[in-house]
């Protein structure tokens, strides 16, 4: 029945009209989705995929939340009390979160769930790190004993960034961090279908009866209230944009995660369909290169390339010329308009290119004809635009480069290599993040330099290190926002990746679906008018 759907939806054969009566009748409580790509990992804890946190945010729950300010709000603990000069954090979980299955949450689950989650998020590695004791003293009482006070302890744990913090039995979340869960038991607002899942067309959603919302507070990404209006979400997979936007338009699906730049005509001229913006932080694009093997394990040739850095070209390459407020140049280490970013440094990244120049100071600062091998996904269409904007700069600087475009797994398998690319490695490869991943040091995996035990590329930048360490101890936002600038001028100089410009991602739904909150895609609140 699921296969015969699909094939339906993606040649776009259904329509409305022709649709059997049950299909209408059970329109009112199922929202048809079409997200960004397959759900692939459905172990939020151990990807740093938007596609699986999506799902991992429908299936589980988290002790705190973030709100529209990226600040973190209670959201499965009743509040906490800290002690000692900050150095014992006692957390507090509500009255009445049950698990799937009927079990309650207990507290002793939630010690496994973090420990599992900080065994692979670096913002839950330095909190750990930070810890004397984490226990679990009764059924609703989470303990942290410090070693120094770790003021962030609550953002650590409620951050929107990946991976999740997500609270599952103590069962499953002893188990290997490093090994996906194959049981999908959470405490959220829905359910996962396993026996409904068809891999590569969809997966299914329903409401969890057993969930009890916030008492009070206003919904906004993922804080306050989860109130389910629809008894079933349906995710349909439909790689093709245009496929995706007809299906939309002619209301064989309710909501389109990704509303395609080149397609946003189409959809706007339509009454039918609403697009908006609903995560201002947007993506964030990046060039990483590998700093173990020439030509980038040489600083200078690092900086002498920020003269051909055209961030403009990188983002309308994706968004287009015409709409300069669907993007944001100069882009810095931070996420732009949040609390923690500034310009500090952006110099190089503003004014005309001089590409002959570059050539010279490359050859200057020693390059000698080494190949640069390029990686670009195959499977995105920002991603593919920025590569083709990165390899023609690279050619018109003079560098001899290759480009290896492949799906995007497959170059995670490639990325991992750090050999020269005589033995199968790499140079460079363009990627993108949400901004909320931008938001802060904590959450930040490309803003590193601690070599080898560090994000690929392998960056070794003591002071960048230092300064993050700083962070986390820092009194209050002045203090935060000052290590950061000194971290992005540190960044400008030491180059441990180059950023390429943020732009916004719409997304787009019928225009009888209301509701649709702030941030990334979540799926409570939302109902049909």
């Amino acid at each position: 029945m699921h296969r015969r759907t699909l094939v339906k939806a993606t040649g776009l054969a259904l329509s409305t009209a022709a649709a059997p009566a049950i299909t209408r009748a059970q329109s009112a409580s199922t929202l048809r989705f079409i997200p960004q790509q397959d759900l692939i990992v459905l172990d939020p804890v151990t990807t740093t995929a938007y596609i699986s946190r999506n799902h991992g945010y429908m299936v589980y729950d988290t002790l705190y939340g973030m709100d529209e300010r990226y600040q973190p709000v209670p959201q499965m603990v009743e509040g906490h009390q800290v002690e000692q000069d900050g150095k014992l954090w006692t957390l507090t979980l509500r009255e009445g979160l049950r698990f799937h299955d009927g079990e309650r949450v207990l507290a002793r689950d939630c010690v496994a769930s973090i420990k599992r989650w900080a065994a692979r998020d670096p913002m839950g590695g330095t909190l750990m790190a930070a810890t004397d004791e984490l226990s679990a003293p009764d059924d609703r009482t989470i303990r942290f004993r410090l070693k120094r006070p770790f003021p962030l302890l609550p953002l650590a744990l409620g951050k929107a960034a990946t991976p999740v913090c997500a609270m599952m039995p103590a069962r499953l979340a002893e188990s290997d961090p490093f090994k996906p869960v194959t049981e999908i038991t959470g405490s959220g607002p829905f359910r996962f279908k396993t026996d409904e899942r068809v891999p590569g067309s969809l997966n299914v959603y329903t409401k969890f009866e057993g969930y009890v919302p916030r008492p009070s507070g206003t919904p906004t990404w993922t804080a306050g209230p989860k109130v389910v209006n629809f008894d079933r979400v349906e995710w349909h997979t439909i790689p093709d944009p245009s496929t995706a936007t007809t299906a939309l338009i002619g209301g064989e699906r309710d909501w389109l995660e990704y509303a395609y730049h080149d397609q946003l005509p189409l959809m706007r001229r339509n009454r039918a369909v609403k697009v908006s913006v609903t995560d201002p932080t947007g993506f964030v694009s990046m060039m990483q290169v590998n700093h173990l093997q020439a030509p980038f394990n040489n600083p200078a040739i690092r900086r002498a390339l920020w003269g051909a850095i055209d961030q403009t070209s990188a983002v309308q390459a994706v968004v287009g010329p015409t709409d300069p407020s669907m993007y944001h140049v100069p882009l810095g280490f931070f996420c732009p308009n949040t609390p923690l970013a500034s310009e500090a440094g952006l110099e190089p990244l503003n004014g005309k290119r001089d590409l002959a120049k570059v050539k010279r100071d490359l050859a200057a600062a020693g390059y000698k004809g080494e190949t640069v091998l390029l990686m670009t996904p195959s499977n995105s269409q920002a991603l593919v635009a920025h590569g083709a904007v990165m390899e023609d700069m690279f050619r018109q600087v003079g560098m001899n480069v290759e480009t290896y475009t492949v799906e995007f797994n497959a170059m995670l398998q490639r990325r991992n290599r750090k050999g020269p690319v005589s033995d199968g490695g790499w140079s460079a490869f363009v990627t993108t993040w949400v901004g909320a991943d931008w938001l802060h040091p904590g959450s930040h995996f490309a803003l590193r330099g601690a070599g080898e035990a560090g994000y690929a590329g392998w960056a070794t930048i003591p002071r960048i290190e230092e300064l993050r360490n700083a962070w986390f101890e820092a009194g209050d936002e002045a203090a935060q926002k000052a290590i950061c600038r000194d971290m992005q001028l540190e960044a400008m100089k030491e180059v441990p990746y180059y950023p390429l410009g943020q732009h916004l991602q719409p997304t787009a739904w019928r225009s009888d679906i209301t509701g649709v909150l702030p941030g990334f895609a979540t799926f409570w609140n939302v109902k049909r008018a």
